[in-house]
């Protein structure tokens, strides 16, 4: 058997550089572990919506589901602050890419 090497294309947060990011300069990818995606915004549904958004445009980038091991909600009532702050838990493998370059790799390996 023999071992293989897949080079990913990441950027310097360890994420893919392709990956979709969410458009608002609120929102963000933020650091390790399981890299919480942040959507902050004072009104709920809105940071809901775009967070809704940016899932379904990176589930059709990453071409499956993207794992989302929690969602957690909370606030900052500090003057001048988006009032919610609410973050996707997601799985650092899916935000690098991983799932789709395996299927590139192996879609080449067999002349698909």
């Amino acid at each position: 058997m023999s071992e293989e090497t897949i080079q990913l294309d990441l950027n310097e947060t360890g994420v893919a550089v392709d990956l979709p990011l969410p458009t608002n300069n609120r929102d963000g990818v933020q650091g390790v572990p399981y890299r919480p995606v942040e959507f902050r915004d004072d009104d709920l549904p809105t940071a809901l919506e775009r967070a809704a958004a940016w899932l379904r445009q990176t589930q059709e980038w990453l071409g499956e589901p993207v794992d989302v091991i929690a969602v957690h909600l909370d606030y900052d009532d500090t003057h001048g602050n988006p009032y919610y702050d609410l973050k996707l838990l997601c799985n650092d493998e899916d935000l690098a890419g991983v799932p789709k370059v395996i299927r590139e790799h192996e879609g080449a390996a067999t002349g698909q």
